[in-house]
């Protein structure tokens, strides 16, 4: 084994690429304690949290008692990799791995109203993941807010994710439904293993 040492390596005048290693290398060793520092653009290292995405209500979303209803989640702040469907309201990430999700409803009525809980659930497929509920119970309010999240594996191609809400005991004529705006949100992204 040969030993080289130096300072500096750069490439020959006219050149702008520099490659270590070759047709025989396979590993670059990096001794521990070693730092690595970058001042310019890397890639290739690492991975990167893609797919990603994070959808908002557009507009105000009604909400029955006792009926667990899809949240039509259409407006998309980004969506790294065209993975959701904004007319389903499903995530489909086409790439398998470890997602991280999360989601957020915010409920809202023009006047003082009352219910007993109201749930924020995350599906995979058919079936419920993750469910975080609010219980305001006797305590009447104009705005309630609940929030879910949790980390799931998806197949890629045929896996989807999606969000429902549910109210539980909404006072009659309450007018209460889930708000639009940023408040109501729902959003991934994967997680480098």
């Amino acid at each position: 084994m040969s030993k080289l040492e130096t300072n500096t390596i750069d490439t020959i005048s006219g050149s702008t690429n520099l490659t270590l290693g070759g047709t025989n290398a396979t590993d670059i060793t990096i001794p521990s304690g070693v730092t690595i520092t970058n001042n310019g653009t890397q890639s290739g290292f690492g991975g990167i949290n893609t797919p990603a995405f994070h959808v908002v209500l557009s507009a105000g979303q009604s909400i029955s008692d006792n009926t667990e209803t899809i949240v039509a989640l259409n407006s998309e702040t980004f969506d790294t990799d065209n993975a959701y469907d904004t007319s389903t309201y499903k995530f489909t990430p086409q790439v398998a791995g470890k997602y991280f999700v999360y989601s957020n409803i915010y409920l809202e009525s023009g006047a003082n109203t009352n219910m007993n809980r109201c749930f924020t659930n995350i599906y995979k497929n058919t079936t419920q993941m993750f469910f975080n509920f609010f219980d305001p119970r006797d305590n009447p309010g104009r705005s309630f807010t609940c929030n879910a999240s949790g980390t799931i594996e998806l197949n890629g191609s045929t896996d989807y994710v999606l969000v429902k809400g549910l109210i539980v005991g909404q006072a009659t004529g309450s007018g209460l439904e889930i708000a639009g705006g940023n408040g109501t949100y729902f959003g991934a992204y994967k997680i480098i293993e």
